[in-house]
């Protein structure tokens, strides 16, 4: 049971400590191999210390490996987030583009119809302007032929004389008809 307990702890330090004292063959071997076991020990010391830092080495890398992964992630999500902002405001610029233009284009509508309006309120006081002028052309050529017809009435042979149309003259004071005129004068010519 010792030799197993020497073997397992002190094994392989003895076996190269040894293999060194008879290498070199120092003056004094204890002694010799007392410090080579010294630093053997330091050694092993040194080694599992660099282990120890190589492995928090290793972990800090990786965990600066994953803050930059994250970090990567995080732009990734800002970039995303801030390419949805562009594209909402660029769509929001496109609806009240759009909108303007449909309002600039019922604006427009707008002044045509009420240009068209004017156009044709203008249309219609001419046409009643005509139209009034037509009636009193028309009620000056009925007035020019009245008076052209009693006129020659007179003047034709057998036709009644004036003084008796002035007397057939209605209590209103408005000459008989045109047609009551030439009826009379159809009988007067009738007769003689």
């Amino acid at each position: 049971m010792e030799s197993q307990y020497l073997k397992q702890c002190l094994g392989d330090c003895l076996k190269k400590g040894l293999a060194e004292v008879v290498e070199h063959r120092p003056a004094d071997p204890i002694e010799y191999l007392a410090h080579w076991i010294y630093r053997y020990r330091r050694n092993l010391d040194e080694g599992e210390k660099r282990m120890l830092e190589r492995a928090e080495l290793e972990q800090e890398r990786e965990a600066a490996l994953a803050e930059l992964e994250i970090l990567r992630k995080r732009e990734e999500e800002e970039r995303m987030i801030q390419q949805k902002l562009e594209e909402q405001r660029q769509a929001e610029l496109e609806q009240e583009r759009e909108k303007a233009e449909l309002e600039q284009e019922r604006e427009k509508a707008e002044l045509e119809q009420e240009r068209e309006k004017a156009e044709l309120e203008q249309e219609r006081e001419k046409l009643e302007l005509q139209s009034e002028k037509d009636n009193m052309q028309l009620q000056q050529e009925d007035q020019k032929e009245s008076e052209q017809t009693v006129s020659e009435l007179t003047d034709r042979p057998g036709t009644p004389d004036l003084t008796k149309a002035e007397e057939e003259l209605d209590q209103s004071g408005q000459p008989e008809s045109k047609t009551d005129l030439t009826a009379e004068a159809e009988e007067s010519s009738e007769l003689t």
